[in-house]
């Protein structure tokens, strides 16, 4: 779900955290990726010109597989080395969260079944979208196009975001990339939102720095959290009527989480917001502060040849695909990897201020001095007397 508001927020009052860039601008990066949220958008995204999901003559999807496969090589023809984080299990306090998706769900299969006779084209596309879901099976897929290409991947032991994050922080990777704004409250040094987006939308990358943001908002990464709660996140929800506007002002006000929810509780006659009972508010504040994560120093990360025999192998005998698209998508990978990633200057040089230029005071009668005197107009004067 991500923080409500919190892009707003960050725009307004810390401009000067986000960069925009082209995929090409980020050549010689290596980023960690939210595999999770990204396979959910190529479920979406990826479709044939009827709007339906890429199916093989099983019936199964592959969008997913065709999404990883084809924006993976573009990101390696960049000159950019993806790592794809997976999900581990749930924080309890998700499943909160997770049921409520569960119910929009069956509300949209509802809606999609009333309609599936008469509804336009447009209605069931929109009531479809809100029935995705990735499946393990699809993660496990998605892991074994992976290998075969040599990409690496992380299991993490609790949230993708988390782990992403530490990867970051620890220099494994240059940033986290998430359309999740809650990848903030990990502390990523850069996070880059849209980067699996597909080129046809033209959608520029954002990267927010962390640093920048939380300096803009003038707040303490323990600040930040909690606006972030205040704001909404997966793990418990938010008090009825609080936007954005009101959650910075609220905390600008009382400075935390604790403080705002003893003012509220204690001056109903003043406000109109209700603090929800047993608000798991520090529950929550507890797993973005110490969030269960591999550490950075015990993870390896390796890029390798791909598994070309291999990729055929699974994408066009198992999966259906394209002899000639697999093996031409392959060798660019193969390319790109073989060429390894290319040094960025920003690695190797640091930007200084120039020193001042010392001038050394010129003697009227110099012999010693670089080039001569004869032209200057007070020789000339000299000689003539």
């Amino acid at each position: 779900m991500g923080v409500k508001g919190l892009n707003q927020l960050i725009k307004e009052y810390s401009p000067q955290a986000y960069t925009e860039y082209q995929l090409k601008n980020l050549f010689g990066r290596k980023v960690a990726i939210d595999a999770s949220m990204c396979l959910y958008q190529f479920l979406i995204a990826v479709r044939q010109s009827d709007g339906q999901q890429l199916t093989n003559e099983e019936g199964e999807t592959t969008s997913h597989l065709s999404g990883i496969f084809y924006r993976t090589i573009r990101l390696v023809e960049n000159n950019i080395k993806p790592v794809y984080v997976f999900d581990g299990k749930p924080p309890v306090l998700k499943g909160g969260e997770l049921e409520k998706r569960l119910l929009r769900r069956e509300e949209a299969q509802k809606s999609m079944d009333q309609i599936k006779d008469d509804g336009t084209v447009a209605e069931v596309m929109k009531f479809e979208k809100r029935l995705v879901r990735v499946s393990r099976d699809q993660n496990d897929e998605a892991k074994k196009l992976l290998s075969l290409m040599g990409i690496p991947y992380v299991e993490a032991p609790c949230e993708a975001e988390a782990q992403c994050a530490e990867l970051a922080r620890g220099g494994k990777v240059y940033a986290a990339a998430s359309e999740d704004m809650d990848t903030l409250c990990y502390e990523p040094p850069q996070l880059l939102r849209h980067l699996t987006f597909s080129e046809a939308r033209k959608m520029p990358i954002d990267e927010i720095k962390y640093k920048d943001a939380i300096a803009g908002l003038d707040m303490t990464k323990e600040e930040f959290i909690d606006l972030c709660i205040l704001l909404g996140c997966d793990y418990c929800e938010t008090i009825k009527g609080v936007g954005p506007v009101t959650a910075y002002k609220l905390m600008k006000e009382h400075g935390s989480l604790d403080n705002i929810v003893k003012y509220l509780q204690e001056n109903p006659e003043k406000t109109k917001y209700k603090v929800p009972e047993n608000w798991p508010y520090d529950e929550a504040r507890q797993l973005f502060l110490n969030p269960e994560v591999t550490p950075a120093k015990a993870v390896e990360l390796k890029w390798k040849e791909p598994d070309v025999d291999g990729l055929v192998e699974y994408m066009v005998k198992q999966k259906g695909f394209s002899e000639d698209r697999i093996r031409s998508g392959a060798e660019k990978l193969k390319k790109g990897l073989k060429a390894g990633v290319q040094g960025r200057l920003d690695g190797f040089f640091t930007v200084v201020s120039k020193p001042a230029k010392e001038t050394t005071p010129v003697k009227k009668n110099d012999k010693k001095r670089k080039g001569s005197d004869k032209n200057t107009p007070e020789t000339k004067k000299s000689k003539k007397k």
